[in-house]
């Protein structure tokens, strides 16, 4: 069906507006003028015409797919404000899933608790008969009850994981607060195991019709491994709406060298065999250099605020076999590094395997949230890909952040612009589940560097904001570029798919409050509309 979206059309290159973009096939054929555009297309092609912005579909650049469609299911205690509030939550949750084994909970705030020592005892009270599992905002952290503790098999005698943390009460005993490797390679895996494949692919399905709702068509998976891309496999081959998905595998730091180069291989090997879901494109590896600096587990060059000082849980010489293996097999590295030690180690052992005049690569570093001065050209020197998440900055989730941090060194948290300014490729996403995923809300905090949560809050270091076509482009353009897909998707030009995303309001003319006070109208895929407003 050959369709002209007509009305003001953003073609994704700053300062380009026309009347119309003509479809058909799934691709875009024609772009300007509607009777330009009409003469390119055919006369007989329908005409819809839209009020508002249209513009490229968004692009996430940072998700986490299936870990969003089970987070939905859970009780969601971003709102709590105190302890009453997560018990009053837990107990609603509770009693409305009478069947559901385990008591499941996400996006608690550290600094809702009002600097109450979070323990097993505070759960037991909610739920002395069932397990419960409450994510951490920034998933970094879980908090469980006894009988969570008993059913993973976790005592005193238990030992931390290399890079995590099993915090102990004065006896010794596990309190019920795990933190990174003690999450990701014990928590995780053990409730993995209570899931089915039909689990798995029920929530792949709710993620793709939410990021549809959001405009976006196109997002990259950060923590692949196999049961996740089996599962990416079967809803691809089940037809219907889907997404474009590039994968990053998630290669585990606590396995010996030779079993970290085989996962390695794993991804280039899925990468190499593609072909037969062209929307599932195996696309690089994952490694998480440090943790987060709410929990005090970011890497810092000067300790924080209460005196804790983590190192790095990938070291330089860990690194740099495992970057090289990908590199060679032409895989993108993107490495998770939130403090300024940690980016600092990811650069230095870039540096190491890509010399002095690096060739072009996709390598990307992601979060970047506290840096140092002169990061950003060593990023734009290197070649390095930024991917940022405006959602991280929104004030109402940096109280304890900044408290860790410091006020000075806060002053300097997620410095969007020296990237720009560096000569850097920006990508921007939501890292969902740990944020809401919303495109349009990413979006105005990029703008503005206030808070989608509380409107009143004052905005963090407003230095830094984006201007709206910034945004734009870190949420299309470059993510597609960030992803491989520069070539299919980002820009609204003659040859590429046609996808688009249609807005009630205009930022351009408008101004960033357009973003918080507008709508998805409509989002199309390769021609394909995957979500209409009624």
């Amino acid at each position: 069906m050959t369709t002209i979206y007509a009305g003001r059309v953003y073609t994704g290159e700053e300062g380009t507006v026309v009347e119309a973009v003509g479809v058909d096939q799934g691709t875009i054929r024609a772009v300007g003028t509607v009777e330009d555009v009409r003469r390119t297309v055919g006369e007989d092609a329908e005409v819809i015409h839209c009020d508002g912005l249209v513009l490229p579909a968004f692009i996430d650049s940072h998700v986490h797919l299936h870990m969003h469609g089970e987070a939905a299911a859970r009780a969601d205690l971003v709102n709590a404000t105190s302890w009453d509030d997560i018990r009053t939550e837990l107990l609603r949750w509770k009693a409305a899933n009478p069947d559901e084994p385990r008591v499941l909970g996400r996006s608690w705030l550290l600094h809702m608790l009002q600097g109450r020592e979070l323990t097993r005892q505070m759960l037991d009270e909610v739920s002395p008969d069932r397990p419960c599992y409450l994510d951490c905002a920034d998933y970094h952290s879980v908090w469980v009850n006894s009988a969570a503790l008993d059913e993973m098999g976790i005592t005193a005698a238990t030992p931390d994981p290399p890079g995590g943390h099993i915090h102990r009460d004065a006896e010794g005993n596990p309190s019920g607060l795990l933190d990174e490797t003690a999450v990701t390679t014990v928590v995780w895996p053990f409730l993995a195991g209570t899931r089915t494949d039909e689990d798995r692919d029920r929530h792949l399905r709710r993620a793709i019709d939410e990021l549809h709702a959001a405009g976006v068509t196109t997002a990259v998976d950060m923590a692949v491994d196999e049961t996740i891309w089996a599962s990416f496999v079967r809803v691809q081959a089940e037809g219907g709406p889907q997404l474009r998905i590039g994968a990053h595998w998630l290669i585990t730091p606590l396995l010996p060298l030779a079993e970290q180069l085989a996962q390695v291989a794993r991804a280039a090997e899925a990468a190499r065999n593609g072909q037969d879901h062209p929307a599932l494109v195996s696309r690089g590896i994952k490694v998480m250099i440090d943790g987060v600096i709410d929990g005090c587990t970011a890497a810092l060059s000067e300790p924080y605020v209460n005196g804790a000082h983590p190192g790095p849980i990938w070291s330089h010489d860990d690194l740099v076999p495992v970057i090289r293996a990908a590199d060679d097999a032409g895989l993108s590295v993107a490495m998770h590094a939130i403090g300024d030690l940690a980016v600092s180690t990811a650069l230095d052992a870039l540096e190491t395997v890509l010399g002095p005049n690096p060739r072009p690569h996709r390598h990307r570093i992601e979060h970047l949230e506290y840096t140092t001065p002169g990061t950003a050209q060593r990023c734009a020197d290197l070649g390095v890909i930024v991917s940022m998440q405006p959602v991280h900055a929104d004030p109402y989730i940096l109280q304890n952040w900044t408290d860790m941090l410091g006020q000075q060194r806060a002053e300097r948290g997620f410095a969007w612009t020296e990237y720009l300014e560096a000569g850097c490729r920006l990508a921007l996403g939501t890292d969902t589940p740990t944020a809401p995923h919303e495109a349009l809300p990413n979006l105005w905090i990029a703008a503005t560097r206030k808070s989608w949560f509380d409107h009143d809050l004052p905005p963090h270091s407003p230095a830094f904001r984006l201007r709206i076509p910034e945004a734009f482009e870190g949420a299309t353009r470059t993510g597609a570029y960030a992803s491989g897909m520069e070539a299919t998707v980002g820009l609204l030009q003659p040859g590429m798919s046609a996808d688009l995303v249609v807005l009630d309001t205009d930022p351009l003319t408008d101004g960033p409050d357009a973003l918080l006070h507008g709508r998805v109208i409509r989002t199309v895929m390769a021609g394909q509309t995957v979500h209409q407003l009624p």
